[in-house]
């Protein structure tokens, strides 16, 4: 099952699961919810600790989900894991950037 999204002029193709169809066209919606979720919370880590005046040189943000075994598939878990990297970057700092991008 093959589907193709716009958004902002970027086009997006989307596929289904194997169990309904895959056809290797792009990835699956879930998957690119989790995307979605580390760019936002990333953007926002990154630009509080720039006002802060923390000297950043890097940010990864690594996202996994555990998805319900039966329909609807929803996910049950998600962790988020970021990695700062930068001279003398204070923790605490870094934890309130975070602390305010998830609330």
């Amino acid at each position: 099952m093959h589907f193709v999204g716009n958004i902002e002029g970027f086009r997006w193709d989307l596929d289904a699961s194997g169990d309904v169809g895959r056809v290797g066209a792009g990835p699956q919606p879930h998957r690119l919810l989790l995307l979605a979720l580390a760019g936002c919370t990333g953007m926002d880590v990154i630009s509080i600790l720039r006002k802060k005046r923390q000297q950043v040189s890097g940010l990864s943000v690594e996202v996994q989900g555990s998805r319900a075994d039966q329909h609807p598939r929803v996910y049950t878990r998600i962790e988020v894991l970021y990695r700062v990297r930068g001279q003398h970057v204070d923790p605490q700092a870094v934890a309130r950037a975070i602390e305010l991008s998830v609330t």
